[in-house]
């Protein structure tokens, strides 16, 4: 495309590194958001630069992925990990680094991307101080996550600053589903542009292998019926909720059931903890026999589990958008996923899977036993959940509808940072 020949364009995730290995800490949705919308849009004749956060002294500077899409880590704050509720104080040296960074190199961006709150307050002062033109995708609101968590961190009340600010300010914000759109007019401000651009998932990676095969690679008898979950281990990921749900299973003790929780966690740290008590639980309701833990999921090894799995279960107590349901859709796997946020847009109930209201043990449990109950329904699922993701979920596609919004605000005319000033006083 003529319009995106050779621009440079910053995309901005400060605490997520688009390079690093998904699944590590940190490392989730929105690292993988950022990485492959970086290449699709490279693919589309964009310059892109993804710039991050350095968080270990041995990361490499600067990672070609592709031609014209690169990660470049910037050194802000001590070269090592430090939780996202803790950075916020590194941004202003984010932001002198990424200024520094293109005055040696002779770029200019003249739109930046920012990805999580952090990444927007960096992008709103590059703005303030370059005149550039700025798009925001929040991938999890603290309005919403501040309602499902007990202890609210210190760091609630600037969050949510920035987060109105970037609303009204930007030049467009992406909501990934029309549920996340709700929730910024309805908690955030009434202010401000959206548009609604959906994640994607790599749908040539997923769905390339039946359920026979994926089942002979990992072990799994054929008339096992497979549950699995995806993801962190987090609290609010609600795996708890999965656990007991099968545990009061109508089908427990009548059919070889096999619940199977894939996800990475580091002993000592808040995963970790996470892990432990999931385990505890597991052996309290003793299900030790028909429950796995296989640990991180790499890349080749996550379309196999997929395609293996009966039903993929994703019981969070809030998801703005839900990347673990389209990949699992993606393998023609049926979805049971929480009633809310993003999930709703992805899952049609009835047609490509169920959905449960969050943490509720009885109903996840009915919905597990209506799709392992009946196997021909299952895969009519299975197949409706893999044409709705080539309709509506690629990243190609992701891509190409942010590189038309991107051409689109690069023809708008430039406001100067001071005329900006006025106009926002």
């Amino acid at each position: 495309m003529n319009s995106a020949s050779q621009k440079h364009i910053a995309l901005i995730s400060v605490h997520g590194d688009p390079a690093v290995e998904i699944g590590k800490e940190e490392a989730g949705g929105q690292n993988v958001y950022v990485r492959q919308v970086g290449e699709a849009l490279a693919e589309l004749g964009w310059q892109v630069d993804m710039f991050t956060r350095k968080a270990s002294a041995d990361q490499a500077k600067i990672v070609e992925h592709a031609p014209n899409c690169r990660t470049i880590r910037i050194t802000a704050g001590p070269e090592e990990f430090i939780p996202r509720d803790n950075l916020f104080k590194h941004a202003p040296e984010f932001v002198q680094q990424m200024l520094k960074f293109q005055q040696e190199s002779g770029i200019e961006y003249e739109l930046v991307h920012t990805n999580y709150w952090l990444s927007a307050w960096v992008g709103m002062e590059l703005k303030k101080i370059q005149g550039c033109k700025q798009v925001h995708t929040y991938h999890s609101l603290g309005a919403v996550k501040y309602k499902s968590v007990s202890t609210i961190p210190l760091i609630a009340k600037t969050r949510l600053a920035v987060e109105k600010e970037v609303l009204e300010t930007a030049n467009c914000i992406v909501a990934t589903s029309p549920q996340e759109q709700e929730h910024m007019r309805s908690l955030v401000s009434t202010k401000g542009n959206i548009d609604i651009i959906p994640c994607g998932t790599d749908i040539h990676r997923f769905g390339k292998v039946d359920q026979q095969q994926a089942r002979q690679q990992l072990g799994i008898n054929a008339d096992t019926k497979v549950i699995l979950y995806v993801g962190r281990f987090d609290f609010r990921k609600g795996i708890e909720t999965l656990v007991r749900a099968v545990a009061q299973s109508q089908l427990r003790g009548k059919a070889d059931l096999k619940l199977i929780i894939g996800g990475g966690s580091r002993p000592g740290q808040s995963d970790g903890k996470e892990r432990d008590r999931i385990e505890g639980i597991v052996n309290e309701l003793g299900m030790q026999d028909m429950t796995v833990f296989p640990g991180r999921l790499g890349d080749e090894d996550l379309p196999i589990y997929y395609a293996a799995a009966d039903v993929c279960v994703v019981p969070s107590h809030y998801e703005p958008f839900g990347l673990v349901a389209i990949e699992a859709m993606a393998s023609g796997t049926p979805v049971i996923a929480s009633d809310v946020g993003g999930l709703q847009y992805t899952v049609v109930p009835e047609e490509t899977g169920l959905l449960a209201p969050p943490k509720d043990n009885d109903a996840f449990a009915a919905a597990i036993d209506r799709i392992l109950s009946h196997p021909e329904w299952r895969n009519q699922l299975g197949r409706a959940a893999r044409k709705r993701v080539e309709d509506k979920f690629s990243w190609d596609g992701v891509a190409t509808q942010l590189s038309e919004l991107y051409v689109k605000l690069l023809e708008q005319p430039a406001v100067s940072p001071k005329d900006e000033a006025v106009a926002t006083a």
